[in-house]
């Protein structure tokens, strides 16, 4: 059967199951989950009649009463069954022990100062320090954790001026995707009268004077309305130290477009404003420059079509560097001439290799290249003209990240890691190619005790997937093993191996972690993430489902010991494969997923997945998005496996109706003793600035919830 013969079967199949019958009540009578109200809500898209029984599970959950009071319901049955689980405050002390270790960032230079950040291990956000050396005593400049008293506060990026004088910085509060911009006189710690609000992905770009900055904000939003309304209207502005928003100079906007945003960058010498402009997730932007000499010039548009990527990476003169992916699914370097524009004039730097290129940087007169191979972590080294220099030799199979930093600069530091090795920060001499350590974290995890390897496994239709896999040495291969198996698989994000205490954890509870390197993702250039887009997002989940199986094959685990997990398109991804495969697995994570796909982009920032993902409102495609999507797939009379959502209650990414309602379906339908739950997070958004505490009571609940399901023998 060809794959769009068997997508539209799957169409066929949910659509005959669309009548909702009434929730059976088998779960009722192991657990007392709180009865959810149904109202007679039905869509008809394209001649198809869709019921959405618990669409008022939409309302904000902060204006609601209704909603706020099943929320309760819901965390108390939910917390009262981890409550029961007698590993839970066991994993829950050693998890915060093993968290208790200072973590830092790789430092960077500016104005003369080298400033990084610092957490002391168990403290909720991470303070932003400064010295005059890398031999000084660290001065702290920004303590987040003085300006709430839960941590749920947090420092949201950070811009200096060239000079060093003024540092502007985000405030995040409870997890929104909503930023306050202040500013500080670094010497002095001032902090100014500046206020900027309603700032959304977006950057602060200096001018070289350090009189001011550019920055994207979007209007005000109706009142009761911030956390769900559509962000549409982005515009640039310019604010100049000193004075009030309100008189903050428009740059640029186009309300003959209102989905597109405008991202600003000041060349290192100063004399242009270039703007990217986005309209969604997928990398293909228009580019418009101002010449700053001409103060009452308008920007003109140098790449005026959304067809490719071109990321600015920086200038010499009038000559402007550009990552693309224009002629070169895996991207390229280019020059651009401000003065001979056109597309025939565009001189190749660097050209498209058999590795796709994540990242460029201009430091120290050089191209720092950063590529995947086979999702590994490669760095290059370039010449201006586009000749490699040297690449950076990395002590085994991980990721390292870095590498900023300043042409005139001779040195930069990085960071590398997996998911057996936790960070350790190099100091990179530009000049010699060699790398020196610089900090390696101390944490009580013994990584000689376990390994890291990589396997390939074909997925459904023949495709050749990656995937990593780690666990203590000496692992017998007996199918008894407890294996996570995680994913995300979208927006053209890779997953190399990195570390995260959470997973050292799970390992040190004698767990499996696996991670696919699923299509969708980047991790083999654009002709690998277009594999898992639109009409081709059954590849996603098909890869999933066979990394799974092939455990299973492999005698690493079984059915009764495997878990799924994955957080945003991640939680998608779990609710698709739980919905598709219920046999295949003992017990699901989905964390903050897109569950309703029908509806996706009428919330806050959904409107930008319509490149990733198509729209309910293209007949085509609506066909597509019905097929997969979770909440609409899910089947009465059903044995489910063990689940526990999660979501949080200010997440204005993925607005928290998805998971509710999802959650609601999935008690109504599910028929069997396994729990079916739903953990929602109070003052907390998407991820961003989640505090640790809120971070260590999740994962032990999460952890606890795993040992009582794949019945893992710890103490």
């Amino acid at each position: 059967m060809s794959r769009n013969a068997s997508g539209m079967l799957l169409v066929g199949i949910c659509l005959m199951n669309l009548t909702f019958p009434p929730a059976t009540d088998v779960l009722a009578q192991s657990l007392p989950l709180p009865k959810t109200a149904k109202v007679e809500q039905v869509d008809e898209y394209f001649g198809t009649k869709v019921p959405d029984p618990y669409r008022w599970l939409e309302n904000d959950v902060r204006e609601d009463e209704q909603v706020a009071s099943w929320v309760k319901a819901q965390n108390e049955v939910t917390d009262a069954y981890l409550k029961a689980i007698s590993a839970r405050e066991p994993i829950l002390r050693e998890l915060t022990e093993l968290w208790n270790y200072a973590k830092y960032s790789a430092p960077f230079k500016v104005g003369g100062r080298y400033y990084f950040s610092k957490n002391d291990g168990l403290q909720n956000q991470s303070v932003l320090y400064t010295m005059d050396s890398l031999q000084g005593d660290p001065e702290v400049l920004i303590d987040p954790n003085t300006w709430s008293e839960d941590g749920t506060v947090a420092l949201a990026g950070t811009s200096f001026s060239e000079d060093g004088r003024y540092l502007a910085y985000g405030i995040q509060e409870a997890g929104s995707d909503w930023r306050t911009w202040r500013i500080m006189e670094i010497e002095s710690r001032k902090l100014l009268g500046d206020e900027l609000k309603w700032l959304k992905f977006t950057s602060a770009e200096w001018t070289p004077d350090s009189q001011g900055f550019f920055y994207g904000r979007f209007n005000e939003p109706e009142e009761g309305a911030a956390f769900q309304s559509l962000n549409l209207n982005h515009k640039l502005y310019y604010h100049r130290v000193g004075t009030s928003q309100a008189d903050d100079v428009l740059v640029y906007e186009r309300p003959d477009q209102p989905e597109w945003g405008f991202s600003p960058a000041v060349t290192e010498d100063g004399r242009y404003l270039v703007i990217t402009v986005w309209k969604g997730t997928a990398d293909k932007y228009r580019v418009y420059v101002k010449d700053l000499r001409e103060p009452y010039g308008m920007p003109v548009a140098l790449i005026d079509h959304f067809n490719d990527e071109y990321s600015f990476i920086g200038n010499d003169g009038h000559v402007l560097y550009f990552k693309t992916d224009l002629n070169a699914p895996n991207k390229r370097v280019i020059a651009i001439d401000l003065r001979m524009p056109q597309p025939e004039h565009f001189v190749e730097l660097i050209p498209e290799a058999p590795e796709p290129i994540e990242s460029v940087g201009l430091v120290g007169n050089m191209f720092v290249v950063s590529l995947l191979k086979d999702a590994k972590s490669q760095v290059k080294m370039y010449s201006p003209a586009g000749q490699l220099l040297r690449e950076v030799a990395f002590p085994g199979i991980g990721s390292a990240s870095g590498f900023d930093g300043k042409r005139t600069d001779v040195e930069t530091f990085y960071s590398f890691a997996s998911f057996t090795v936790p960070p350790s920060i190099y100091r990179y001499n530009l000049i010699t190619g060699e790398s020196e350590l610089f900090r390696r974290s101390e944490i009580e995890f013994d990584s000689d005790q376990y390994e890291l390897k990589q396997v390939f496994y074909p997925s459904k239709d023949g495709t050749r997937v990656p995937m990593f896999i780690a666990h203590r040495k000496g692992l017998k291969l007996d199918g008894s093993n407890p294996t996570l198996l995680y994913a995300y698989g979208g927006f053209n994000i890779s997953l190399t191996p990195y570390f995260s205490i959470s997973r050292a954890q799970w390992l040190k509870m004698g767990g499996v972690f696996c991670v696919p390197n699923l299509r969708g993702g980047g991790e083999y250039g654009e002709a690998w993430h277009k594999g898992g887009m639109i009409h081709n997002k059954q590849n996603v989940f098909d890869d999933f489902i066979a990394a799974a199986e092939w455990l299973i094959a492999n005698k690493y685990t079984s059915t009764s010991k495997l878990a799924i997990q994955g957080g945003s398109n991640g939680g998608l991804l779990v609710g698709a494969c739980m919905t598709q495969r219920p046999d295949l697995f003992k017990a699901c994570l989905p964390a903050v997923g897109v569950m309703d796909m029908l509806r996706f982009q009428k919330f806050t920032a959904g409107r930008y997945w319509v490149d990733e993902y198509g729209s309910s409102d293209d007949p085509e495609q609506f066909k597509t998005l019905l097929a997969y999507s979770p909440y609409h797939n899910l089947k009465p009379g059903t044995a489910y496996p063990a689940t526990m959502v999660t979501t949080a209650d200010t997440d204005d990414r993925v607005v928290p109706g998805h998971s509710f309602k999802f959650a609601a379906r999935l008690q109504e339908c599910h028929q069997g003793d396994n729990p079916v739950l739903i953990r929602i997070e109070t003052k907390a958004g998407h991820g961003s600035g989640k505090p640790t505490s809120k971070q260590i009571e999740e994962i032990a609940d999460m952890w606890a919830f795993l040992v009582k399901e794949l019945g893992m023998d710890w103490k």
